[in-house]
């Protein structure tokens, strides 16, 4: 086995999509692959509250709010921290946690593009009426991604998988 060259700080970071009450192997498995690659980790939280009203020439991005508590996207940020400092003391990663904002799928295209992302890690969807509305509503956002972007996409699982004669999340 070799060694890979390790690449310049952003190119190739590996990055994980979270939310708050996501299973911490989410996060884990993508410091896993980030520290395979010798590459950073970035943990991605998005605030759906606001989205992209219109992006200037120069990059800058010019948001605007569904109005809803900015505190309670601020308060999930901090719990995807606390999460995230939780499950990867030990890791000998390099991560950071960045909020990101709009569509989960395609905030996460966006940064994936801004910091040339190698791969994108996502959990699967908690089972329940509330989960299975907003993806009827909106997509899986892992399929979104696997279809929209060239990277590949990694679909961690977040709890005990679906036995064969379980309904499935979204039945």
């Amino acid at each position: 086995m070799t060694d890979l060259p390790r690449p310049s700080a952003g190119n190739g970071a590996v990055i994980a999509g979270v939310v708050p009450g996501q299973s911490v192997r989410i996060v884990r498995e993508a410091a896993h692959y980030a520290a395979l690659a010798h590459t950073e980790l970035i943990i991605a939280h998005v605030d759906t509250t606001r989205f992209v009203a219109f992006e200037d020439p120069d990059g800058y991005v010019h948001t605007s709010t569904v109005d809803v508590a900015g505190a309670a996207a601020n308060a999930a940020l901090d719990e995807v921290r606390r999460m995230s400092t939780e499950a990867l003391a030990d890791s000998g990663v390099s991560w950071t946690v960045r909020q990101i904002i709009g569509d989960p799928a395609l905030a996460l295209i966006r940064l994936a593009d801004e910091v040339d992302a190698s791969l994108i890690v996502v959990g699967t969807r908690k089972r329940g009426l509330g989960e299975s509305l907003r993806e009827f509503l909106t997509g899986s956002v892992a399929a979104r991604l696997s279809h929209r972007q060239r990277r590949p996409v990694l679909v961690v699982p977040q709890g005990e998988p679906v036995g064969a004669e379980d309904d499935l999340p979204w039945e």
